[in-house]
């Protein structure tokens, strides 16, 4: 039952979880190269010299490590990273490669100086990062060669390659998989200014056109994540060819994300009962996440994952040792008054 729940919560349009039957035109819409990628300024810079400095010695890139929430760019990143390299790029996710013979076949089929990308490595079974250790640092990878007593050890030489690891849980990757790791990018979520540039730059590729103002507030309600903004630039689409003349305006903005049930601070209906059901019935906090997905109607893992984040970062929770508690903003964003005995008031589903 829980897993159905996470299901449904990653296939909400603010979901930043790729979703396979809406993001199709998500691969259309990625930069191909660095100059193309908007924000991420620090990442860009630096990355811009590390690729240079190895193309010109005709070496491997250093294994390069990618920290970020979903939805931001590490697919994309990674990809970039191949093409300025001028290499191939082999792309998997640590959840399916399931036996040491999965990453093994593809560790000897690499070519020189091409790239490897792990999405979610911090899945990666232990059995595959002792593996993983030998390759990254000796470029070779020890193989079985028989069983019982006459079992023996082949180190089988592989070219050498760049491992490109991406994970949503940095604290879950191991030590000694980690420290293997030359470059280490976490990115950041998206200030409004970086995400009109990227709204501007799909809408020219989708052929949309969008007023200015209308890029502001499309910005402005997406999550500080460029899937989630090319996602609702998709939907808003479709509202104003349907029910405008085709072109995004502020007011086919304001209309699509009422009807979409998002207001323009990014959040879903959800998210302010989640604020609600803190301040009336735990008079703010602090409340357990155990006794709050109960009274909310959610799974924990749905809570922690796809709720919480983007509410904490806008300052309107906070995580204490006692519990969730919610800050003067979520009392000024449900124009409830903070200190007032909200207990028993009931819930505005």
């Amino acid at each position: 039952m829980e897993d159905q729940e996470l299901d449904a919560k990653m296939n909400s349009l603010m979901s930043t979880a790729y979703q396979d039957d809406t993001d199709v035109q998500e691969a259309t819409l990625r930069p191909k190269m660095l100059s193309e990628f908007q924000g991420q300024d620090k990442i860009k810079s630096n990355l811009e010299v590390f690729i240079t400095a190895a193309r010109e010695r005709h070496e491997a890139l250093d294994h390069t490590f990618l920290i970020g929430p979903p939805g931001l760019g590490k697919t994309t990143l990674a990809s970039i990273i191949a093409n300025e390299m001028g290499a191939d790029i082999r792309m998997t996710s640590a959840p399916a490669l399931d036996k040491p013979k999965d990453l093994a076949g593809i560790l000897t089929n690499v070519t020189e100086n091409s790239i490897f990308f792990i999405d979610e490595i911090h899945r990666l079974k232990p059995a595959l990062e002792e593996m993983l250790y030998i390759a990254m640092e000796d470029y070779e990878i020890d193989w079985v060669i028989g069983q019982g007593p006459s079992a023996r050890t082949m180190r089988v030489p592989i070219p050498k390659f760049t491992l490109i690891g991406a994970t949503t849980k940095a604290g879950m990757v191991s030590s000694p998989l980690l420290s293997r790791f030359g470059i280490n990018c976490r990115l950041e979520f998206y200030d409004e200014k970086d995400l009109s540039a990227i709204i501007k730059r799909s809408a020219s590729i989708l052929e949309v056109k969008i007023e200015p103002e209308a890029v502001g507030l499309l910005a402005q309600c997406s999550r500080g994540t460029p899937r989630i903004a090319n996602r609702m630039l998709r939907r808003i689409r479709d509202f104003a060819e349907v029910k405008g003349s085709g072109v995004i305006t502020p007011s086919i903005v304001k209309d699509s994300i009422c009807k979409l049930g998002v207001d323009l601070n990014g959040l879903e209906e959800q998210d302010r009962n989640i604020l609600r059901t803190i301040i009336e019935f735990y008079q703010g906090g602090p409340v357990g996440a155990d006794t709050l997905s109960i009274s909310v109607g959610e799974a924990v893992e749905s809570l922690e994952d796809f709720y919480e984040p983007y509410l904490i970062q806008k300052g309107y929770l906070k995580r204490t040792p006692r519990g969730r508690m919610v800050t003067p903003k979520a009392y000024e964003l449900l124009h409830i008054k903070e200190n007032s005995n909200n207990a028993g008031q009931g819930l505005l589903f």
